[in-house]
């Protein structure tokens, strides 16, 4: 009987990328909910797999953290893409950055060992920064088009009051207050209003 050569290198490496995301998606919940002390066995047992198949992963602490921010990085970026096609311009901003202070309370878990491995090298500033930079520009655009947001605003602008705002709360409940926080900031880059033509030629 003649066997595809390609066959059994397929399912392990089918297998092998399942078992990736796994991990990745325990990780994520994990140090969100426990930070940085959250156990990587504790990370294991979630995915279902064993403590080795994580380490044959990801063989360092900070090389987790690193893939796990890339991921949230690039599926936030996506979210904005979809909520442009589903939603309308100004809810679609608010949602994106609510999905943003989410993000960031991912990184709060893992901020110390996160920023080591940064250290190292600013390739992961430079993607995240390039990455979200354009997916907010998008949603801008759109409602700033739409004459929901003002004309004036930047994207590096919200990016650096939405990071702002979620790490200056520590309390245990901060996340629902952080986004009371940027509904009240979003509400503040509504376009005005016009004037009156009375007011105007008073």
């Amino acid at each position: 009987m003649v066997t595809d050569p390609n066959k059994a290198t397929r399912k392990p490496r089918a297998d092998s990328l399942r078992n990736r995301e796994r991990l990745l998606a325990a990780a994520a919940e994990i140090f969100r909910a426990g930070g940085p002390e959250a156990s990587l066995e504790a990370v294991a047992r979630r995915a279902g797999v064993g403590i080795g198949t994580l380490y044959r992963h990801f063989p360092t602490r900070e090389a987790l953290f690193e893939a796990i921010y890339r991921r949230e990085v690039e599926q936030l970026a996506g979210l904005a893409e979809a909520l442009a096609k589903s939603e309308p311009p100004f809810r679609a901003l608010r949602l994106w950055l609510h999905a943003g202070v989410r993000l960031t309370a991912t990184k709060r878990g893992m901020l110390t060992a996160l920023t080591l491995a940064i250290d190292k090298s600013s390739e992961i500033y430079a993607f995240s920064s390039a990455q979200l930079t354009l997916a907010l520009g998008v949603l801008l655009r759109r409602a700033s088009a739409a004459g929901e947001v003002r004309g004036d605003v930047e994207p590096e602008d919200v990016l650096q009051a939405l990071v702002g705002l979620s790490l200056m709360g520590r309390q245990e409940d901060w996340e629902t207050n952080v986004i009371r926080l940027v509904d009240i900031f979003v509400d503040g880059l509504r376009a005005a209003a016009p004037l009156p033509a009375d007011a105007v030629a008073g």
